[in-house]
């Protein structure tokens, strides 16, 4: 783990929380932070930044997710839910963002040689690892084959999954995510997934292969760890742990140069939003 524990050592980490400002903040939103920081990070324009952020009522789909063959019908269903939806610019599949879902990005300047993916991986790992450690549990990362989003990298406790890591590169900038199901019942927002892949597959045949979903094996850090934990507790575990990593922790919101780079990243991820939704 020590090339994790490099990436995490910083001389300085810029923080910037977005996880208290409610319903009206979009996962759109979230989408055009990560590459506006990506390209200021990547530019040398900033330093290496940490941002955490919450979304409500949200179901975030993968490129593959709009290949179902009644995509619509399992769309029109999470309208009648009340929930929003939009498909993200980075890989994996579908996932459930709620009020107690918390997710980071750690976001890093690409070195010359380049940051190996799993080195971007195994920081965010030992990130969770270190802020958690008072609790007599393993938090391993392997894939949890009937998870949604399952990946070489969810983070689990015996066996159950809690958090999916991805990565996405752009401009000299690598931001590693997870999303951390901080409570309520991971079984829940397992079965809104088997519920959209049973809608938009409707046992048609495709080439593209959806996870076959059971929700027992998902839970909430809160049912995992028996102590019930909110959004705020697990944001001072994160603060005190990556100062730990550091010499200097600081808040800065985006500046004015990066509000303009913003601005278009933000029109770009809602057009490709609507074009691939909506222009099939």
């Amino acid at each position: 783990m020590s090339n994790g524990r490099s990436l995490l050592q910083q001389e300085q980490w810029r923080i910037i929380d977005q996880s208290s400002l409610g319903p009206m903040f979009g996962a759109l939103e979230s989408f055009a932070m990560d590459d506006t920081l990506c390209t200021s990070v990547g530019a040398g324009n900033s330093d290496p930044t940490a941002r955490s952020w919450v979304h409500h009522d949200t179901i975030v789909l993968g490129i593959q997710d709009t290949k179902l063959p009644l995509l619509q019908e399992a769309l029109d269903d999470l309208e009648q839910q009340g929930l929003n939806y939009i498909v993200r610019n980075s890989g994996g599949l579908a996932v459930v963002l709620d009020s107690g879902v918390l997710n980071l990005s750690l976001i890093f300047p690409d070195t010359e040689k380049g940051i190996d993916i799993n080195r971007g991986y195994d920081a965010m790992l030992q990130l969770v690892q270190e802020m958690f450690k008072d609790f007599s549990v393993t938090i391993e990362a392997k894939e949890i084959i009937h998870s949604y989003c399952p990946g070489s990298y969810d983070l689990s406790i015996s066996d159950q999954k809690f958090a999916g890591i991805s990565q996405r590169r752009i401009r000299n900038g690598v931001a590693v995510q997870i999303y951390l199901c901080v409570n309520g019942s991971g079984s829940e927002r397992a079965n809104r997934i088997k519920q959209l892949y049973h809608l938009g597959l409707a046992r048609q045949s495709t080439k593209f292969v959806f996870p076959d979903i059971k929700p027992e094996v998902m839970a909430s850090l809160s049912e995992l760890l028996q102590v019930e934990l909110s959004i705020q507790d697990v944001m001072l575990r994160f603060l005190t742990t990556l100062k730990s990593f550091s010499k200097d922790i600081y808040s800065q919101n985006l500046q004015e140069d990066e509000l303009i780079l913003y601005q278009n990243y933000y029109q770009r991820v809602v057009e490709r939003n609507e074009k691939v939704l909506y222009n099939k």
